[in-house]
């Protein structure tokens, strides 16, 4: 199995402060793999190294068996990996149909256009021409997806994307999640919400002060719930 990221001692900082240390994860063709971890143990800048917003002091990133030494935004992009934010990050003066069309940017090729999103999210269709930020917060959360899939990805790494999202909406998200991976896009799923990670994770990583504590594969049981939450109180 291929692995289209592998993060290797990977130690990052901002500026003075040591945020990363030591830390090894990797995510195969196809998998979904959960990072879970309290608040501010690191999660975040995972994502942040990979995109080059936290420095790499030391250690390796590869993204789709390329090294990038100094990871750049556009490089992930460029090798199939692409991000749906925390906080979501919708365009304010751009309509829905805009938002998504900036997916496309990278010019990628695959199975995901305008139709096939309208077609997995039927809400953003009839919205096409509203602002995107006048959409609900789930709405909005959907929309952050499917700009993401526009880049047609390889994988898609998910910064807490039920924050802030009422329990129905966190059931729809685990739904699309599930169909997305089943036409073969790899996820990392980077979330607190437990319930979340056991219907949609085959493996977790568990963080702790910055290091990978723990790692196994998810599941599906009130047991196996127990058993990540544990890791989570680290």
């Amino acid at each position: 199995m291929s692995a289209l990221l592998k993060l290797e001692n990977v130690n990052a900082v901002y500026g003075a402060a040591h945020i990363l240390h030591d830390l090894n994860l990797q995510v195969n063709a196809g998998e979904r793999v959960a990072l879970i971890g309290r608040n501010g143990v690191g999660k975040t800048t995972v994502v942040n190294t990979i995109l080059g917003l936290a420095t790499l002091r030391s250690g390796t990133v590869h993204v789709n068996a390329t090294l990038l030494p100094r990871p750049r935004t556009y490089q992930a992009a460029q090798q199939g990996v692409v991000v749906v934010p925390q906080g979501r990050r919708i365009v304010a003066n751009l309509t829905v149909e805009e938002n998504l069309q900036l997916g496309a940017a990278v010019g990628r090729k695959g199975p995901w256009n305008l139709a096939e999103i309208y077609k997995l999210f039927p809400i953003l269709q009839e919205r096409a021409h509203t602002p995107g930020t006048a959409l609900s917060g789930g709405q909005q959360q959907m929309l952050a997806v499917g700009r993401a899939l526009m880049a047609n990805p390889s994988l898609i790494l998910l910064d807490e994307p039920t924050e802030g999202l009422a329990p129905v909406i966190v059931d729809q998200l685990a739904t699309i999640f599930n169909r997305v991976a089943g036409q073969g896009t790899a996820l990392l799923l980077i979330e607190q919400n437990m319930s979340l990670v056991v219907r949609v994770a085959q493996r977790y990583y568990a963080m702790a002060k910055g290091s990978v504590v723990a790692q196994g594969e998810v599941v599906n049981s009130r047991e196996g719930l127990h058993d990540i939450e544990a890791h989570v109180m680290v």
